[in-house]
């Protein structure tokens, strides 16, 4: 039923448009990439403070209440441009087998960021080690967007793609590819 729809959507003409254009595509990338370093290394600054191995003498609400705005910035842009990237090329995406992590990994980091959310922060703003949960979250973050980003970077190899026929069953099953019958002679 998906794979159905990802077909529709790669045959319409803003998708053919987006993924044949010789500049629209690659500067969907990079906008895709600069809003990723902007989110991310806000988010990194904001991760180290709750891990509690740097900027331990500044408040985790002053970090915070400085770096949202730019996190949040780079956040949409990197989504907006990320839809985007998938609407150039949705089959192979959809079809591949580290896109399909990485989506895993971001809803993963979507309920880390806002399980942990600093609730009662008041009581351990300033204190320079965190307590046990915030150490957690901060390591997780980090942990889930390194990973993030490779997962990202791999898409664009096809070690895995659907048309290879000696490609590992567990990996097509998870990729989404349709099982294909040998032609009879």
């Amino acid at each position: 039923m998906l794979l159905g729809f990802v077909r529709w959507m790669a045959d319409t003409p803003w998708s053919v448009a987006l993924h044949e254009s010789l500049y629209g595509y690659p500067i969907v990338e990079s906008i895709h990439v600069w809003a990723l370093c902007l989110f991310v290394g806000m988010a990194v600054v904001l991760d180290l403070r709750l891990t509690g191995l740097s900027f331990t003498s500044v408040p985790v609400s002053q970090i915070a209440k400085r770096i949202l705005p730019w996190t949040q910035l780079g956040f949409v842009v990197m989504v907006i441009s990320g839809i985007l990237l998938f609407y150039a090329i949705p089959v192979r995406s959809y079809q591949n087998i580290f896109f399909r992590t990485k989506l895993v990994l971001l809803v993963l980091a979507g309920i880390n960021a806002w399980v942990f959310h600093p609730r009662g922060i008041k009581s351990w703003d300033r204190d320079p080690v965190p307590p046990r949960s915030a150490r957690f979250a901060g390591y997780a973050s980090l942990v889930l967007w390194m990973t993030i980003i490779f997962c990202g970077r791999m898409i664009a190899y096809n070690w895995f793609d659907c048309d290879k026929p000696e490609q590992f069953h567990v990996i097509s099953i998870l990729s989404g590819c349709e099982a294909h019958e040998p032609e009879v002679q």
